[in-house]
């Protein structure tokens, strides 16, 4: 099925690694050209060699700290200028600190501000002129927290939702310009982030990893974690040109985990 994206300029935030890195893939596997980033190099130079093996557009990289300002300025100006525009942007990020109310402090909540939401509202500022040229997608990576809260997780709960409700509100304001902007929230995928963090819990409860890992798939109706290639095709679909009418949504892909609607 031809999905609309070849030769088509594809960001992909924070994508050395993860979900990040799957759905780069993804775009790479559908012949779009595909600019990387991470605040480490190595990382992302690596991740650039694999991509490059099989994709038949233009792998590129550029290594970038999405907490800081002027880092996501020079990723866009350096991804327009090496592609010529931006079709579709994936905002993504790595997760802030897990902890409770009384375990964080100022420093904490700032980080995570400028981490995980103004990381999105840079990268959309500045990539703006660029999809309204393109009538482009926009594509955040969230959390299953824009459903259902987790535990311990306060600093993505709180920060995370300010995503979803920016997407909605730009939904509407970048329709005129036929930008379309979605919101994709991960349950229990199989990532780094999520194995450290059952290592976390599993510690804490005197537990093994495995087992905690086992607690987690039983409260899965699908009794699973999911694959980072499953939830990268959702975050495909919505940049495609297969998606011309869905805009201002949030959906996860959790395998039935979250209780609400």
């Amino acid at each position: 099925m031809d999905l609309g994206l070849k030769g088509k300029r594809v960001l992909v935030l924070a994508s050395s690694k993860g979900l990040g890195k799957a759905a780069a893939e993804a775009y790479a596997k559908a012949g779009a050209n595909v600019m990387l980033t991470s605040r480490t190099v190595k990382n992302v130079k690596q991740t650039a060699e694999d991509l490059s093996s099989f994709a038949e557009g233009t792998i590129a990289y550029h290594p970038c700290d999405v907490s800081k300002k002027e880092d996501i300025k020079k990723l866009i100006d350096e991804t327009a200028a090496r592609f010529g525009g931006i079709d579709v942007l994936v905002n993504n990020a790595g997760g802030p600190p897990p902890g409770k109310f009384e375990d964080l402090d100022e420093e904490d909540w700032e980080w995570a501000y400028q981490l995980t939401l103004m990381s999105t509202v840079r990268a959309i500022r500045y990539a703006l002129p660029y999809l309204k040229q393109s009538k482009g997608r926009i594509v955040n990576i969230t959390s299953s927290s824009i459903k259902e809260p987790i535990d311990g997780l306060l600093l993505s709960n709180v920060y995370r939702m300010g995503i979803v409700g920016l997407a909605k509100t730009l939904s509407k304001e970048l329709a005129p310009d036929g930008v379309l902007i979605n919101t994709v929230g991960p349950g229990r995928i199989d990532t780094e982030r999520v194995r450290t963090l059952d290592a976390a819990k599993a510690e804490k409860l005197q537990l093994t990893p495995d087992e905690v890992r086992e607690q987690s798939e039983a409260a899965i109706p699908l009794g699973r974690y999911g694959e980072p290639e499953e939830f990268a095709n959702i975050i495909l679909f919505l940049g495609s040109g297969l998606n011309t009418y869905v805009t201002g949504q949030m959906f996860v892909a959790d395998g039935g985990m979250t209780h609400s609607y």
